[in-house]
């Protein structure tokens, strides 16, 4: 009869029959456990490092009460509400604001804006690393294709070219001579 009892009481009343004491003839009941904790959906949707937009509702000394999608309320600690620009955030202004920390036993959620742009920032930093790393890269690559396509001289290669020069040079100093002797003569032409 009790189990008879107990469907007919979820099904009227729209309880869970939690205890039942015989002796003392009584039901425990509870509605509570019909319904779904929200606070385990919020857990999938507001994950630490999940980003969303939410409204300011109060801003103070000791931070900010916002107000998150499906009606949920967050803090943002102090240090984490300034702005990119430095500005001091005001009450009603929407933000990007990033899940630092989630509780679902405390029913609490901590939000960061200066997450949101410091990430932005890091992320920058990080591809401008990456292209100037990936152009010296290149650069070296193409550099040492360079190197690998001239000729290298050899000692022979060396003492070939120093021979060479010796050869230009006792030419040199010959042609001074043999011109003198050319100026001479034309000079003297031009006297006669």
């Amino acid at each position: 009869m009790c189990l008879f009892l107990g469907v007919d009481v979820v099904h009227k009343t729209g309880a869970v029959v939690l205890d039942i004491d015989v002796e003392n003839r009584r039901l425990s009941l509870g509605h509570k456990q019909l319904e779904e904790n929200p606070w385990d959906v919020f857990e999938t949707v507001f994950t630490e490092g999940s980003v969303h937009k939410a409204t300011l509702i109060e801003v103070n000394d000791k931070g900010a009460t916002v107000a998150l999608p499906y009606g949920v309320e967050g803090y943002v600690p102090p240090k984490h509400i300034t702005k990119e620009d430095g500005e001091k955030v005001k009450a009603d202004e929407t933000l990007d604001l990033m899940v630092i920390e989630f509780s679902k036993e405390n029913r609490k959620i901590v939000l960061s804006h200066t997450r949101t742009w410091q990430e932005k920032q890091e992320d920058e930093k990080q591809a401008e690393k990456a292209e100037k790393k990936a152009t010296a890269k290149k650069t070296t690559k193409s550099v040492k294709n360079v190197q690998d396509k001239v000729e290298k001289a050899t000692l022979g290669d060396l003492e070939v070219l120093a021979n060479l020069k010796s050869d230009l040079e006792t030419e040199e100093k010959k042609k001074p001579v043999r011109a003198k002797k050319q100026d001479d003569s034309e000079a003297e032409g031009a006297e006669e």
